[in-house]
């Protein structure tokens, strides 16, 4: 009876224990699955990150600097310039010589229209040859075997001389050309404008009489 006892007790011991085996794990002991998820959203790839806001090179500031350059002049004398030019290039100081046209007013053209032939032009031509007036044959352009009859600065030299070809039975034209004047400007480099100091520009406009220095974008003067 008592071996009964004892084998009921072991029974009941091992069935607990049993139990206790098969039963699934406590809440504390599982991760919620939100919180995993959570987890993942926050994990990103390097390629996925916003990379941040680039800063200003300084290469891009000098570039923008490098657009002005140091020019010196003008000169009417392209030889001038030249001289100039070789002053600074004596020194290592990168230059080149530029042109500029500028207006400098206007001209006014009396010609003849071109008649049908070249030839019928240079019979006209001699025509006004023969009664002393000053005539030219036009050789290339839209006015191409027309005839020159002078460009004069004033307009009322143009119509007088109009007026005197209208009386001897012609019908003489006028137009307008714009004139130029080139000057010359000793372009300096911008990788060389530290070396262009106060003391050597001082130095040379006590040589060149008149020179002048500006800061200009690097190609606002075209080439002679």
């Amino acid at each position: 009876m008592r071996w009964m006892l004892l084998l009921l007790v072991l029974l009941n011991v091992f069935y607990y224990v049993w139990h206790q085996q098969q039963l699934p794990l406590r809440a504390k002991e599982v991760a919620p699955v939100s919180s995993y998820q959570g987890a993942r959203r926050d994990i990103r790839l390097l390629s996925e990150a916003e990379s941040p806001p680039a800063r200003p090179s300084e290469a891009g500031v000098e570039g923008a600097a490098s657009t002005v350059c140091l020019f010196l002049g003008s000169f009417d004398d392209e030889s001038q310039a030249r001289e100039v030019e070789q002053r600074l290039l004596s020194l290592d100081i990168r230059a080149q010589v530029r042109g500029v046209d500028a207006a400098a007013g206007v001209e006014y053209w009396v010609y003849l229209p071109p008649l049908a032939s070249r030839q019928a032009s240079l019979r006209q031509l001699r025509e006004l040859q023969a009664r002393r007036i000053d005539s030219y044959i036009i050789t290339q352009g839209d006015l191409a075997n027309g005839i020159s009859l002078g460009i004069f600065a004033r307009s009322d030299s143009a119509d007088s001389v109009m007026q005197r070809l209208r009386e001897v039975g012609y019908e003489p034209q006028m137009r307008e050309l714009s004139r130029a004047h080139r000057s010359f400007w000793v372009r300096v480099a911008p990788e060389s404008r530290r070396l262009a100091d106060e003391f050597l520009l001082g130095r040379l406009a006590g040589d060149f009489a008149g020179l002048q220095h500006q800061i200009m974008p690097c190609e606002g003067v075209a080439l002679p």
